[in-house]
């Protein structure tokens, strides 16, 4: 009985830390910036938020997957009616593993 405490204990100390870029986010409203941590730590359980200027700092259970927080982010700018204006890009810097939160890029057609 006591060794299923121990590795309870352990899985707890198991995390993982993404980092979320938020520029153009923060440079359309900044309240929309709390707003996202604030959906993020409501939906997704067992994850602490550190924000550091324009960067999120996203330190999470090892069990949890890096797609169910790129999912939620999606789920987020749905919501908010940001899907067309932003999506979440995965990047892996040498020490930083996470996602930047980018404008879509609109292509306009000209005819003559």
């Amino acid at each position: 009985m006591s060794s299923e405490k121990n590795s309870v204990k352990s899985e707890e100390l198991e995390v993982k830390t993404f980092y979320l870029k938020v520029n153009d986010l923060s440079f359309r409203d900044d309240s929309l910036v709390v707003d996202l941590t604030r959906f993020l730590q409501e939906k997704l359980s067992g994850i602490q938020i550190l924000r550091e200027g324009n960067e999120l700092e996203i330190t999470a259970p090892a069990s949890m997957a890096k797609k169910t927080i790129k999912l939620r982010i999606r789920k987020f700018l749905y919501k908010n009616h940001l899907k067309d204006e932003y999506r979440p890009i995965s990047y892996i810097d040498d020490d930083k593993d996470g996602f930047e939160i980018k404008e879509r890029k609109k292509v306009e057609f000209t005819y003559y």
